[in-house]
């Protein structure tokens, strides 16, 4: 069974608990997500596979996963952007942040969630049992797609594309 870090607010990993338990639980672990752009400044979308425990067939960024015990938080993410999607890309750490949204299933995210960017221009390979669709589209229609639609975008996607917004304001991605 999967693992998850058990963390305090201010990150500190505190021990281990299996990712279900956390999620039944809404106890507090550290995640990432991952956001990957192409060169011409359009964000790489996936829609989550129909037979997600949570939040199938919404949309969301290129992928999102929880580090395992000992593993360091961006070696998850580069495996995790890699198992997923089917590509590498250099990852820089943008920030992070704390949130905790329920699901209708009964099950909770309660994460720290170490947002990280990338560029990419290549072939993507997804894997089908977690992806069901991928696309690149301008940050403008991402943004209105959220307002106009938001029922079919992941809540913690919904919270993150704000502060993402804000963090590309001050650099140069």
């Amino acid at each position: 069974m999967s693992q998850v870090i058990t963390v305090n607010e201010s990150d500190i990993a505190l021990g281990s608990m299996g990712k279900m338990e956390a999620h039944e639980k809404g106890i507090l672990h550290r995640a990432f997500s991952v956001f990957i752009f192409n060169t011409k400044g359009a964000m790489l979308l996936q829609q989550r596979a129909l037979n997600k425990y949570h939040s199938g067939g919404l949309w969301s960024n290129a992928c999102c996963s929880h580090p395992q015990p000992g593993e360091d938080t961006s070696v998850a993410a580069y495996r995790r952007l890699k198992e997923e999607m089917g590509f590498t890309a250099n990852l820089d750490e943008a920030f992070s942040f704390l949130y905790k949204t329920n699901f209708d299933n009964g099950l909770s995210e309660h994460e720290y969630d170490h947002v990280f960017t990338g560029i990419y221009d290549g072939d993507i390979n997804p894997d089908k049992k977690e992806v069901k669709d991928y696309c690149f589209l301008p940050m403008n229609e991402i943004r209105t797609g959220l307002q106009a639609h938001p029922q079919k975008y992941t809540s913690w996607f919904k919270i993150a594309f704000p502060k993402l917004e804000d963090y590309l304001a001050t650099v140069s991605v």
